[in-house]
């Protein structure tokens, strides 16, 4: 098992990745903010299938958090990082400071305009558009053939997908299955916030949505009633708070009144002090008709 080469300036990150392309090496990256978990660490594992060489980024990127948001107290932990990452043998980890992707009189943003409405986008404004600004600049910094991102962030990894295509980046989006925990809650590096009363509260999330995707199963197709019985199972526990229950087209995100196409649903619940977000494909077998 090898550390990986931490590398933090803009530049230097360049000119390998520059010089790996006049090799003829393909590099996959997987972009992340740190504190690793098992969720991150199957993206690397997809990266390690693909690429010839794997690019770890960590980086808390403060465009995409608000005001009030947890940007100070997001969980960071870069040598606990760099241990995990040492099994995968990552080749790179790409680690610059706010300073370096931003230098005093940045003012260059990127945004997606229609699929970063609604869901996450009307709660956390601006979110999106920190989310396209850096990883555009990721893009071009680390220059990769195959980028990894998990469908946890659904709404993230659609709006990035359109973000690629529309400006022509030569990069492969890769989408990867959620990583639940054993009691089905889904992985996340805010999970750290929760206290053990409120851990056990979050499992209603993936409770409630494995609920509705089994009712669809069964021939339910009323969007309306498949949110109320969401919204009926997370209002059982004190400490949670529903932000929003949608149920969407799976790739446009358009809002569905009735599940007759893919349709994913979508939520966000505070559990105590901590925001959480989970979604499910309520028909994977979905065949069309």
């Amino acid at each position: 098992m090898t550390k990986p080469r931490v590398i933090e300036s803009i530049s230097e990150m360049q000119e390998l990745s520059r010089s790996l392309k006049r090799e003829g090496k393909k590099i996959a990256f997987v972009p992340t903010m740190g504190y690793l978990h098992q969720g991150h660490l199957s993206l690397v594992e997809k990266a390690r299938q693909l690429g010839d060489v794997v690019v770890v980024s960590i980086f808390v990127n403060p465009t995409q958090f608000g005001p009030s948001e947890d940007f100070d107290r997001y969980p960071r932990d870069l040598e606990g990082d760099l241990k995990k990452l040492e099994p995968y043998r990552v080749e790179y980890v790409f680690y610059p400071s706010a300073r370096e992707m931003y230098p005093e009189g940045y003012q260059t943003y990127v945004e997606v305009e229609r699929l970063s409405r609604g869901l996450c986008g009307d709660f956390r404004p601006g979110h999106f558009r920190g989310v396209c600004t850096v990883v555009c600049k990721l893009f071009n910094i680390v220059q990769p053939d195959f980028a990894i991102f998990g469908e946890k962030d659904y709404q993230q990894l659609r709006v990035i997908e359109q973000m690629t295509r529309d400006l022509n980046f030569p990069v492969q989006i890769i989408g990867m299955p959620t990583i639940r925990e054993e009691d089905g809650l889904a992985m996340s590096s805010r999970n750290a916030y929760l206290s053990e009363g409120e851990r056990k509260q979050a499992l209603s999330l993936s409770r409630a949505l494995f609920s509705c995707q089994e009712l669809v199963k069964k021939g339910e197709k009323d969007s309306e009633m498949l949110k109320e019985k969401a919204r009926e199972i997370i209002s059982q526990n004190p400490d949670a708070r529903i932000e929003y229950i949608e149920i969407r087209d799976a790739y446009t995100l358009e809002p569905l009144e009735k599940i007759d196409r893919p349709a994913q649903m979508l939520l966000a619940v505070w559990v105590g002090n901590t925001r959480l977000i989970d979604n499910i494909r309520l028909n994977p077998d979905y065949q069309g008709g």
